[in-house]
């Protein structure tokens, strides 16, 4: 299982990858075939619903016929194929429609490895685990930072493209070779007629859902796709500088998800470390809407800071794995899934509208920025006050 667990980690490392690598090719993407900054937005909005509508089918899938056969079909279909067709891509969009490709075979990866967590490991560990694969797959970020920039510049973005799609095809060989799924659960009486519906009847979600809904967006779009063009309008960074911005944004990310996992069992609470963390990055985004031409190396820290702070996913993960029973684990992990994914990936479709309708007539370059920022800050606000009312996690 240690291997089949590996190549988890490895099919969440391009899924890191794939949700994040826009930011570095805007440039070269703009340049040769149109797509400029709000293409990309949508593109990158697309990945992101594409990838929170499968999770209601997928949460099924994994629950009905365990994640072995789900994650290597998808990844292998999705992610393959999605990224042969951006590498073919002769506009805009060719590369939303790849995109769209890529987000459905992302779409079973991580919530895979956290149905085998739920099910096989003792759930005191199951906000540590969490947080380990996705700091392990958040090397994908790292990749399609500084490491993606000298690739593209050495063999061009389409031969780095159809590489990537010949990983994509290997690793979802190997997940199907040798993941193992784990024992089916036993059910009886009503358990067996156990739906999706059973999981709004949960009361302890409902404070949760929001916060789930905003709190990653953030740092998904800031590293995924405005870092980019923010570092090049506002401070005249190139492609390397770009890389370089966003790599320290990778890194943060990294960090923040390793950070995160065993911080419940530290301070005995879920809740308020979610709180907390996310209240910090919040002030990071703050930082950036009142200053948002302070400097470079100021504005790498405070992407950075968003980055680090706003990595709750997995906590809050664990918050409300506390309330799914166990026939309904598949389906309960993915639904806060669809909030988290959804709610990035519609926070991006806006936010290109956003930074465009600023931008016609704006004094400045910064002032769109500084926009697109409070843009991002006010529902994470939000979604901080009504986590409020939510109840702590049973351990």
């Amino acid at each position: 299982m240690k291997t089949g667990i590996a190549f988890l980690v490895a099919g969440y490392v391009l899924s890191q990858f794939y949700r994040a690598f826009l930011a570095v090719l805007t440039p070269v993407l703009g340049a040769e075939i149109g797509a400029g900054p709000e293409a990309l937005a949508r593109a990158s909005g697309l990945w992101f619903l594409a990838f929170a509508l499968m999770q209601i089918p997928v949460g099924a899938a994994l629950d009905r016929i365990g994640p072995r056969r789900t994650a290597s079909v998808l990844l292998a279909i999705g992610g393959a194929g999605g990224a042969t067709i951006f590498a073919l891509a002769e506009g805009p969009l060719a590369v939303q429609a790849a995109m769209v490709l890529i987000g459905i075979g992302c779409s079973p990866v991580l919530m895979a490895s956290y149905v085998i967590f739920a099910r096989m490991f003792r759930p005191a560990v199951f906000g540590t685990l969490a947080g380990a694969m996705i700091g392990a797959g958040s090397l994908g970020n790292i990749l399609g930072a500084a490491p993606l920039a000298w690739t593209v510049e050495a063999v061009g973005w389409r031969e780095t493209l159809f590489g990537l799609a010949g990983v994509t095809l290997v690793v979802a060989l190997a997940l199907y070779r040798f993941v193992q799924d784990p024992p089916p659960v036993v059910l009886t009486g009503e358990e067996t007629k156990a739906t999706l519906l059973d999981l709004l009847k949960v009361p302890g979600l409902w404070a949760i859902l929001p916060l789930m809904a905003v709190s990653y967006a953030p740092a998904a779009a800031l590293r995924g796709l405005w870092s980019g063009p923010y570092a090049e309008r506002v401070f005249g960074a190139d492609v390397t500088v770009i890389g370089t911005v966003t790599l320290a944004m990778g890194l943060a990310m990294v960090a923040g998800n390793f950070a995160y996992g065993p911080l419940d069992r530290v301070f005995g609470t879920r809740k308020w470390v979610v709180f907390w963390g996310n209240t910090l990055a919040a002030t990071c985004l703050a930082g950036l809407w009142l200053f948002p031409a302070s400097g470079l190396g100021t504005a790498t820290a405070l992407l950075a800071g968003v980055a680090i702070f706003g990595s709750s996913f997995p906590m809050i993960m664990a918050h409300a794995r506390g309330f799914f029973p166990a026939q309904l684990v598949g389906r309960g992990v993915t639904f806060l899934n669809m909030f988290g994914i959804g709610g990035a990936g519609i926070m991006q479709f806006a936010s290109g509208r956003v930074y465009n309708a600023a931008a016609v007539g704006a004094a400045t370059p910064e002032a769109p920025f500084a926009l697109l920022f409070l843009f991002f800050l006010v529902p994470l606000i939000l979604g901080l006050a009504l986590y409020l009312f939510s109840r702590d996690a049973p351990h």
